[in-house]
């Protein structure tokens, strides 16, 4: 046999013994140890060190940059949430591109380097509006949510019918990131307590996602929480936070699940804000010293959140007795609202160092902000003037709708009637059933009159003739994200009174704004009426605009901007809806704008719906872009913010 036949030989077998080693190579596994009290992955004992990110409240550009972060602080996983209502804005109407983009989001994890531990829902709760849940299933008015509800489960069933198998190729098992799936979200803290509802998604889960991936679940440390929230064949996992007795929390655990690896599925390493509450700082010694007690006992912990993000345009949800949360989710997490590197991020970095091999090599830095200064403000039309070009058209109807009714999820509708009599003096007008969901600006024949608010004010005089007409801007300020109240319908939701007569023969006008101010529908007339020196002032738009020059080297950057002596309303960057303010009431003073949303190669246009009192009596108004977040200003409020180690009473 000549050379040239024996090489080819030699090539022929080097590649066979390849290929069959290819295919005897044993398959990826990811699965629970009961003997050894552990997860094994690939058949060696395995613990993740995972940190919280949702994909929904960062800007996809920004996504490699916040995962890298999250790697080279030591994490080996990440855990996530998919809101339900981010991702269906209609019946049947599905968005997974851009933002919305989850599997590019796995991808980029796996390509990373991280595992992912996913929470599907259907509810996530994430002081996310509804819990993630769509607002049209409150349709059915009666229906009883997380529940074995027929009505419901359909639509669980279409949703899962969707999202799983998107899911599927990114388990573990198939190649993908994908660990471990929650299903639900701490449902033994519901008050249904349903085990047929968690059986049917345990069966929806398998049938989509096989029976090899490990599903769990996730409840506060307590045996009266895993009485409902846990369920054969899922494992139960505990959240909790820093400062107490850690053995204790996971005596809880050992509960429901005698045998296997100890899980904390939320660390906190911060905590919620609401609006009228100062921003919640958790100490990052007492976040290090507890980290450091679960790492010690070999327990697999997920850091909530590790980034907390924004709540851009109307996503933030609201806890019972009512209270909104802010714009900004910032958490006191590791990594800022913005994704800059704290104290909190080294210090736990060296917390992980203990115990597992921290990745060598630069952190990425804190991206650079830049302060674009101050932008004059010009008033461009009220909300009554600009109704033409807001409104989807009319709804009549003797009593008020609610947004549900209206086919509206989000935003503002403006109810309009007219006085049944005469109130030549002041005369109540009143929401006695407590029927203003959330927040209403009232005025009549154009005059502003004061505000309407959920539990804070149900009462505001008015003046007027027989036949004035009372138009009435109620804004939905996010619905409630946990407990038995998410069911959150919006609107009027009863009839007001004036006097000692109900008020009827409404006509409600829904409004496209962002459409609106997207589409610069906004600049095609002035305002009727000139702006009133009274304590409220019609809601109105304002418009101003910022030039980024393009000859600046690594221009645009995130930058912040600052309302002062503005009281409360909504804010759109270049159409971009970046959130809510309210200063008045705090303690978010500023807002994030991500540099993705700017502009070098036109001017940046800022869009303002001031709701009550704009700052520009006595000539233009002005808002100011800084490089500096203010979320901590001082605040005087009755809602106190309580820390509570295992549980999440305090937001009930």
């Amino acid at each position: 046999m000549s050379q040239v036949s024996l090489l080819r030989c030699g090539c022929v077998l080097l590649l066979l013994l390849l290929l069959c080693g290819h295919s005897l190579a044993a398959p990826r596994s990811f699965s629970v140890d009961y003997e050894s009290d552990c997860f094994r992955k690939d058949g060696e004992e395995f613990r993740f060190i995972s940190g919280s990110i949702h994909y929904s409240r960062i800007p996809r550009v920004y996504w490699r940059d916040r995962l890298l972060k999250m790697y080279m602080a030591g994490l080996n996983a990440i855990q996530t949430y998919v809101p339900w209502n981010y991702h269906e804005d209609s019946p049947g109407q599905y968005s997974f591109s851009g933002d919305r983009d989850v599997e590019h989001f796995l991808q980029l994890a796996k390509d990373i380097g991280l595992l992912v531990i996913l929470r599907p829902g259907p509810y996530i709760c994430a002081e996310w509006d509804m819990g993630g849940l769509p607002a049209r299933l409150l349709n059915k008015k009666d229906i009883v949510l997380r529940s074995s509800d027929p009505d419901y489960l359909a639509e669980v069933d279409m949703w899962m019918g969707r999202l799983l198998p998107m899911m599927k190729p990114y388990l573990y098992h198939n190649g993908g990131p994908i660990i471990t799936v929650q299903v639900e979200n701490e449902y033994g803290s519901y008050f249904t307590c349903d085990y047929n509802y968690m059986r049917h998604l345990l069966r929806l889960f398998r049938f989509h996602l096989g029976d090899e991936v490990v599903l769990f679940t996730t409840d506060g440390a307590g045996v009266n929480y895993l009485k409902c929230g846990a369920l054969q064949n899922l494992y139960a996992t505990v959240d909790f936070g820093p400062g107490g007795n850690v053995s204790a929390a996971f005596e809880a655990q050992r509960h429901a699940e005698p045998r296997g690896p100890l899980v904390n599925s939320e660390f906190y390493t911060g905590w919620l804000d609401h609006w009228g509450s100062r921003h919640a700082v958790v100490s990052t010694a007492t976040v290090a010293k507890s980290l450091n007690e679960i790492l010690a006992m070999g327990a697999n912990v997920n850091l909530y959140m590790f980034i907390g993000g924004t709540n851009f345009g109307y996503w933030n949800g609201a806890n019972s007795p009512y209270a909104a949360q802010p714009t900004s989710y910032d958490y006191d997490a590791p990594l800022t609202e913005a994704g800059d590197l704290t104290e909190k991020y080294f210090a736990i970095r060296e917390v992980i160092r203990m115990y597992r091999n921290v990745p060598e090599g630069p952190i990425p830095p804190t991206t650079p902000k830049y302060a674009y200064g101050t932008v004059v403000m010009t008033m461009l039309q009220t909300v009554t003037d600009a109704l033409e070009n807001l409104s989807f058209g009319p709804v009549r109807s003797s009593n008020p709708q609610t947004f549900t009714e209206l086919k509206q999820a989000f935003g503002y509708v403006l109810y309009r009637t007219t006085l049944p009599v005469n109130c030549t003096t002041p005369t109540p007008l009143s929401s006695p059933l407590n029927g203003v969901h959330d927040r209403a600006y009232v005025s009549v024949d154009g005059v502003s009159v004061g505000v309407l608010e959920r539990n804070m004010a149900l009462t505001v005089n008015v003046t007027g003739a027989a036949g004035s007409r009372l138009d009435i801007l109620v804004e939905n300020m996010g619905r409630i994200n946990y407990g038995k109240g998410i069911n959150d319908f919006k609107g009027l939701v009863s009839s007001l009174t004036l006097g000692a007569d109900t008020l009827q023969d409404w006509t409600m006008f829904s409004l496209r704004i962002d459409e609106a101010v997207r589409l610069g529908l906004l600049d095609e007339t002035r305002p009727s009426v000139a702006p009133q020196p009274a304590a409220f002032s019609l809601p109105a738009f304002y418009q101003g605009s910022f030039v980024i020059p393009d000859g600046i080297p690594d221009l645009p950057q995130d930058t912040f901007i600052s309302l002062p002596r503005w009281k409360k309303g909504q804010v759109w960057i270049n159409g971009f809806n970046v959130g809510r303010y309210w200063p008045a009431r705090g303690p978010q003073l500023t807002l994030f704008v991500p540099a993705s949303i700017l502009s070098t190669a036109a001017a940046n246009n800022v869009t303002v719906l001031e709701l009550e009192e704009a700052p520009c009596s006595s000539g233009p108004c002005r808002v100011e872009f800084t490089a500096s977040p203010i979320l901590n200003a001082t605040v005087q409020s009755d809602h106190r913010q309580r820390w509570r180690l295992f549980t999440k009473d305090d937001l009930l």
